[in-house]
């Protein structure tokens, strides 16, 4: 059994970004050489998601919107009492989730038809890594 790990810095332009990963992740699972297995993808910061979605434009702005709506940013979060500003950031990340387990099957991922795996960020601006680690043979 094979285990190959690779950690990717990614750098929003702006504070809250959809940021497409999925040839980043196919190219680590070529880099692995893992022919048949599983690969997952986690954001490694508490105020980003990974997620598998449809590459829409009106999709991802419905996304924020709904965010919005379920924790907006301009709330008095406890969080703030802290010195930080990013109480929704973490909302977030916890309805968008923190990772995802892809199949991999002949070298490549197995994916629908119109999924692709994206990063979500939420307070950004600044590096960020996400781990990519692939098992399997």
């Amino acid at each position: 059994m094979a285990v190959y790990s690779k950690k990717i810095t990614l750098h929003t332009k702006e504070r809250i970004e959809f940021v497409k990963i999925t040839d980043l992740v196919r190219e680590a699972v070529k880099e692995s050489g893992v022919q048949d297995g599983i690969v997952l993808v986690n954001s490694m910061h508490v105020t980003a998601s990974v997620f598998i979605n449809d590459n829409d434009g009106g999709l991802i702005k419905d996304f924020k919107d709904w965010l919005e709506k379920l924790a907006p940013k301009k709330f008095n979060y406890h969080h703030h009492s802290t010195g930080e500003d990013n109480g929704y950031a973490h909302l977030w990340r916890t309805i968008i989730g923190r990772e995802v387990v892809v199949s991999v099957q002949n070298f490549e991922l197995e994916l629908g038809t119109w999924e692709e795996i994206f990063y979500g960020e939420f307070d950004g601006q600044r590096n960020k890594k996400v781990l990519i680690k692939v098992i399997g043979e």
